[in-house]
């Protein structure tokens, strides 16, 4: 499979501190790939480098194929679409005409604006004034305008931070709808139940370095323990090893008719990530 983003041994520090220190990674076409960190580990400084926004780094970079400076080019901007916390969007004007302005600048017609708002849940709002829409709202608006043009590479810097779980969930539908029509994702985010849910791959990010990378499973079950947990039904908990004596544990709870529910201890991407680094993600 084509990959679209490659990043060998990048490096990039600011005023002499390291920022960034041999980060290597590859994204194919079609992944979603989750950069996890807290804040101050980098995650924007990666992404900032990816759009070409930020230069003078040491490294290999290469977008589509070619050295990421070649983004700044328009045909290949149109290539790429990006979501920041910062909307950008004119307050004053309403939804629809905000998106219209997009159109304009990336040659669409405006029949689009009808499907990134259904996308988004938001076509009923189109009229509505900007200034007065809620903080979601206005990051749905944001994520319309970002997939106004179609583009085959999304990046996306903590696209839910801050949002309440209605609103989360509908971005996470709108991203999943996206990756399955063939969009490549990359996300940074420091909500590990987020990557959990949206991400093929994860790399996990601390002080400027990336410390595991794989699939969440893969993650989960390579830091698992041998233990399962039974459910009974009297509401207490019984942890046995998956063995022999385990394996009796288990039939017996079955055959008296005692099981409620079993489960493998497998910890989360959070739970990993503070095994891994020793830090909380905040």
């Amino acid at each position: 499979m084509e990959n679209i983003i490659e990043v060998s041994q990048l490096q990039k520090d600011f005023e002499g501190k390291k920022a960034l220190e041999n980060v290597s990674f590859t994204i194919k076409k079609g992944e979603t790939f989750g950069f996890l960190g807290p804040s101050g580990s980098g995650k924007t400084t990666t992404i900032k480098i990816l759009t070409a926004q930020l230069t003078a780094f040491n490294g290999e970079v290469e977008v589509f194929g070619a050295p990421v400076e070649k983004l700044k080019k328009g045909s290949q901007m149109k290539r790429i679409g990006v979501l920041t916390d910062n909307t950008g969007l004119y307050e004053r004007l309403s939804i629809e005409d905000n998106l219209k302005m997009y159109c304009d600048l990336y040659s669409v017609k405006y029949d689009r604006i009808d499907e990134v708002l259904e996308e988004v849940g938001l076509l009923k709002e189109r009229p509505m004034q900007v200034s007065k829409l809620s903080k979601g709202m206005k990051q749905r608006v944001t994520l319309a305008r970002t997939i106004l043009h179609q583009p085959e590479l999304l990046f996306l810097d903590e696209p839910t931070s801050a949002l309440d779980p209605v609103s989360t969930e509908r971005i996470h539908r709108s991203l999943k709808k996206l990756n399955e029509q063939g969009t490549t994702i990359f996300l940074t985010t420091h909500d590990m139940n987020e990557a959990e849910k949206i991400c093929d791959r994860v790399a996990f990010l601390n002080k400027g370095e990336i410390r595991l990378m794989d699939t969440p499973s893969n993650l989960r079950l390579g830091y698992t323990d041998s233990s399962i947990t039974l459910l009974l039904k009297d509401g207490s908990e019984k942890t046995v090893d998956k063995d022999r004596e385990g394996a009796e544990l288990i039939k017996q709870a079955i055959t008296t008719n005692q099981l409620k529910a079993i489960h493998s201890n497998e910890p989360t991407l959070g739970e990993i990530f503070v095994r891994v680094t020793g830090k909380e993600l905040i």
